[in-house]
């Protein structure tokens, strides 16, 4: 289940908010200018789809995103038992940063944290299979994928070089809750 946690960015022990319910998300998310939604695919598919039937499977929404935000390219990310240096994968995302772009992730199996860090707090959102969560460009934030990444997700861009991080060095992340599976279990 998709749950929202929002913290003030120097206490991750007292949250201001901690829920399930997809409303709230919406209304806590939109008030930064975050984008959260649940898709339902058109079709059934196997874990293990090609991308092209994964793409075909949510057609209708990925085009209205990309006629949205002006995106002009998606594609699949796979992390599961196959990828090699899931550890490296996993810091990687781990360190917090910006992009010059939105950075707008579709859940299509699997689950992650985005971290959002926005006016004094920190929006530590779980996304799940079926959930959209687009952040605009210069937001600050980071992702965990977990100790044993389990992913597919689609990724909208707005330019040819994909997902470029401009990384801050704050060390920020390493104050906050990792995503495991305890925390999907906590919801209020």
């Amino acid at each position: 289940m998709s749950r929202l946690t929002i913290y003030p960015d120097n206490d991750p022990s007292k949250p201001d908010l901690d829920t399930t319910d997809a409303a709230k998300m919406r209304e806590a998310l939109n008030a930064i200018n975050v984008t959260f939604e649940r898709w339902e695919a058109s079709k059934q598919f196997a874990k293990d789809a090609a991308d092209a039937e994964v793409i075909e499977a949510y057609n209708n929404d990925i085009e209205r995103i990309k006629k949205i935000g002006g995106y002009q390219t998606v594609d699949i990310l796979r992390v599961n038992d196959a990828t090699p240096d899931k550890p490296a994968i996993r810091a990687k995302f781990l360190n917090e940063h910006t992009h010059s772009e939105d950075e707008v992730r579709f859940f299509v199996e699997g689950a992650g944290i985005f971290y959002l860090r926005v006016n004094g707090k920190v929006y530590m959102t779980l996304c799940e299979r079926g959930d959209l969560l687009s952040v605009p460009a210069g937001i600050t934030h980071w992702f965990d994928m977990g100790s044993e990444p389990d992913i597919t997700a689609i990724r909208f861009f707005d330019n040819k070089e994909g997902w470029v991080p401009h990384f801050t060095g704050d060390k920020i992340a390493d104050e906050f809750p990792k995503f495991d599976k305890t925390y999907k279990t906590k919801a209020a």
